[in-house]
């Protein structure tokens, strides 16, 4: 341990020469800005600015673009609180609780609530990384296609609960989200599902963000207009410093208990290959709401709601730098981009990499924690920025939100099919909200369907079609056994409810 604080120490220092901390700075506002426009994401930002890093030695340059990663993360909050439009798929989940808040003139609660969360999934995240990282990596290495899908399963099971009491509304809109997810070609036998008569723009799948940006840019825009009637314009929230700390305290006192969730729930889900930072928020929230006291209150304004999902996707982006650096195996699509910048640089990710390259590996280490305090710094005080944008004429913000939202649709996959696609989305997500339709549960469902469907697949390869893969291995038989408890409380409820309702 005493080894493993000095490496750190000295991953700090080199962190904080000049030339890495002004990257630093640098690279976390940009992170900042990309995070927060819809349709771009830490991926288009990392794989856009990775040419600029061969002007700086490879140390210095994964510095940076881990500081982009961290921004983005921050920043995906921002647009999802102040207009209701997802920055990237990751904070999809904080549109759930960030927007209603927003809407009741909180909203700097919620954007004081989420800075805090991430800061916190961020440094919990940081410390599990540097103190447990050969042990984490032969714990996720041990995860095969049966474990993978039970983890998925009781995400599901988590969720059954967000459509409130009507569970097959709920039930509805997952398997909504699940044939949505299986549009394009099959992963397994490469055959084209659901083209619709053969249309070219459905052969590449439904891209999430797209998704996304339908359901809750255009969605919401038309259901506060529908919902207002032009009765209000602006939402109005003032900025000074003591309502600032206030609301920090009333963030940690109602959203510690998602925090802690999604802190741990969140790296725990990034060490993953294949999962990332969007199933782990999402997972946090279901969670969160779950072992809430008040559940109901969930999708309408808690502020639990807004620190779970960011305080895991932060957690995660850390999280899914382990397999990459000690295995080799990216966890996530951005550090896929970070895994081929290192191989560009000379560098051979994998196990002897801590040996062979100490001073790269510690020095990245040191930079998470500089990267998540000055991403904290950056995002307090650009604040009083997010909050005028709320003071803007609804008939503006409205015009704003459609404008972002076509935009962030083709800079997603630079396609006008996907557009359409999105607009789509957007009037279907208006119709089922005044039919009463979760659709918390279809994104859900669009995100785990492409991990769900082909490790049930494989698995049942495995085992020649017996399900008892499931449920006879070490690790993947007690995590199927909570999701199907959870899947069938909803059912022990109503039994109960009727008996006592005869007696």
């Amino acid at each position: 341990m005493i080894e493993i604080l000095g490496q750190l120490g000295d991953g700090i220092l080199m962190s904080l020469q000049p030339v890495n901390l002004m990257l630093i700075v640098i690279g976390v506002s940009l992170g900042l800005f990309i995070g927060a426009m819809p349709g771009l994401g830490s991926v288009n930002g990392v794989a856009i600015l990775l040419p600029v890093t061969f002007l700086v030695p490879p140390a210095s340059a994964i510095i940076f673009l881990a500081a982009i990663y961290y921004g983005a993360m921050y920043g995906g909050a921002i647009s999802s609180i102040t207009l209701g439009i997802p920055g990237a798929s990751t904070a999809v989940a904080t549109t759930f609780d960030g927007r209603p808040l927003a809407l009741k003139g909180r909203a700097r609660l919620a954007l004081v609530t989420a800075a805090i969360a991430s800061f916190i999934g961020g440094t919990v995240a940081n410390v599990l990384f540097t103190g447990f990282a050969p042990l984490l990596a032969s714990v996720a290495l041990s995860f095969g296609p049966p474990e993978i899908f039970a983890l998925m399963l009781l995400a599901f099971a988590t969720f059954v609960g967000l459509g409130g009491d009507d569970i097959a509304k709920t039930i509805f809109s997952i398997c909504v989200g699940l044939v949505l997810a299986s549009v394009g070609f099959d992963q397994i036998s490469g055959e084209p599902r659901l083209i619709f008569g053969g249309i070219s723009g459905f052969l590449h799948g439904i891209n999430f963000l797209v998704l996304a940006i339908g359901v809750y840019g255009i969605g919401e825009m038309l259901w506060t207009i529908d919902s207002t009637r032009g009765k209000i314009t602006t939402t109005e929230t003032e900025m000074t410093v003591k309502g600032t700390v206030d609301d920090a305290k009333e963030g940690v006192r109602r959203g510690w208990k998602g925090t802690a969730i999604g802190s741990f729930l969140g790296f725990f889900v990034g060490i993953l290959p294949a999962a990332g930072a969007t199933p782990g928020s999402l997972m946090a929230y279901g969670v969160a709401k779950m072992v809430s006291k008040t559940p109901e209150e969930f999708g309408k304004g808690h502020p639990g709601g807004v620190a779970a999902p960011e305080a895991a996707n932060n957690s995660a982006s850390t999280g899914s730098m382990l397999p990459m650096l000690t295995l080799g195996i990216p966890g996530s699509p951005t550090t896929a981009i970070l895994l081929g910048g290192m191989v560009i640089w000379g560098l051979t990710p994998g196990p002897r990499l801590f040996v062979e390259q100490p001073e790269f590996v510690w020095g990245l280490i040191g930079s998470f924690y500089i990267s998540n305090v000055f991403a904290l710094i950056v995002n307090l005080a650009a604040i009083p920025i997010f909050i005028w944008m709320l003071r803007m004429p609804f008939t503006l913000l409205a015009s704003m939100i459609f404008v972002l939202s076509v935009v962030g649709g083709y800079a997603a996959t630079r396609d006008m099919h996907d557009v359409w696609l999105m607009l789509g989305f957007g009037f279907a997500a208006f119709a089922l909200r005044k039919l009463d339709y979760p659709l918390a549960p279809a994104v859900l469902a669009i995100v785990l369907g492409p991990i769900a469907e082909p490790t049930l697949r494989q698995s049942l390869l495995l085992s020649s079609g017996d399900p008892m893969i499931f449920f006879n291995r070490p690790i993947a038989g007690p995590i199927t056994v909570v999701a199907l408890v959870l899947i069938l409380l909803p059912l022990f409820k109503m039994i109960s409810q009727r008996r006592k309702a005869s007696t």
